[in-house]
């Protein structure tokens, strides 16, 4: 599985930016898929994420209200629509898709190259 995303960039306070993703492969066992971010000096963290059966989503508490995450009908995409953007949510994005689900853990865990994300104030 490879998954790949589109669409960072460098926008204004308040401003909106919508991240793309696109995965390939062998699809069928993945059964989530979503965003993580990366600041300088901190750690990888969850964004939001998307069940690929039956779309339930998931959102870090600073981000909810102002990022909207979607998935395609193939389930071979998924979507970041941010809006209201901070300063605060500048970072490396990235995409990720798990599965299939052993137990209490995924077996396969892959994630695209990044993109940046960088909100000027």
């Amino acid at each position: 599985v490879q998954v790949m995303e589109f669409g960072g960039g460098l926008v204004q306070t308040g401003n909106s930016l919508t991240l793309s993703c696109v995965a390939s492969g062998d699809l069928k066992s993945i059964t989530v898929m979503g965003w993580y971010r990366q600041a300088p000096g901190k750690q990888r963290e969850m964004v939001a994420t998307i069940t690929t059966n039956r779309g339930i989503t998931n959102y870090a508490d600073s981000v909810k209200g102002r990022f909207t995450i979607s998935r395609s009908d193939d389930g071979n995409a998924v979507y970041l629509q941010m809006n209201n953007l901070k300063p605060e949510d500048t970072a490396v994005y990235f995409c990720n898709a798990k599965g299939p689900l052993d137990g209490l853990r995924f077996v396969g865990d892959y994630w695209g190259q990044g993109t940046q994300v960088t909100v000027s104030s």
